[in-house]
């Protein structure tokens, strides 16, 4: 008699554990990267959106992936890069979203950029460059706290 398969459920939790390379604060799943999980038949499949087609952290996410699923006793997983529709930060979380304010990273808020500080709340910012410390972060700086910080763009 074989066991029955991990739920998917079951799989989406152990996945919420996995944190995003570039800002381990937030998991794959808050960040919103991992599209799909399904059994084919005996095999885990995994879709995946990478953050943008060129995210230099994609095959740290899936060695990531793949580590953590073997480790839980799967052993038939094939890890699907989907691109199309492409990722957005309407992907993200509520719960991401909260972790990125918490980290002192604003969450995206309109292309125009943040909404207030991460750090002290006020809405007396500037940008100080179109790009911060990942291509998808712009820096941004509060005119009251004087502080810097990154903006997640919004995609």
């Amino acid at each position: 008699m074989s066991l029955a398969p991990p739920s998917p459920a079951k799989i989406w939790g152990w996945l919420d554990t996995i944190p995003d390379p570039e800002i381990p604060v937030i998991s794959l799943v808050d960040l919103g990267v991992i599209r799909a999980v399904e059994w084919q038949q005996e095999t885990l499949v995994i879709t995946i959106t990478p953050t943008y087609s060129g995210c230099p952290a994609t095959a740290i996410i899936n060695r990531d992936i793949e580590t953590t699923l073997r480790q839980k006793g799967i052993e038939n997983l094939r890890l699907i890069r989907r691109l199309s529709p492409a990722w957005s930060t309407d992907f993200l979380s509520e719960k991401g979203r909260a972790a990125l304010q918490r980290y002192g990273i604003a969450p995206p808020h309109t292309a125009a950029g943040p909404k207030s500080c991460p750090r002290c709340g006020s809405e007396n910012l500037e940008k100080t460059s179109q790009f911060g410390s990942t291509p998808c972060k712009a820096l941004w700086r509060c005119r009251d706290c004087l502080e810097p910080f990154d903006y997640f763009k919004c995609i």
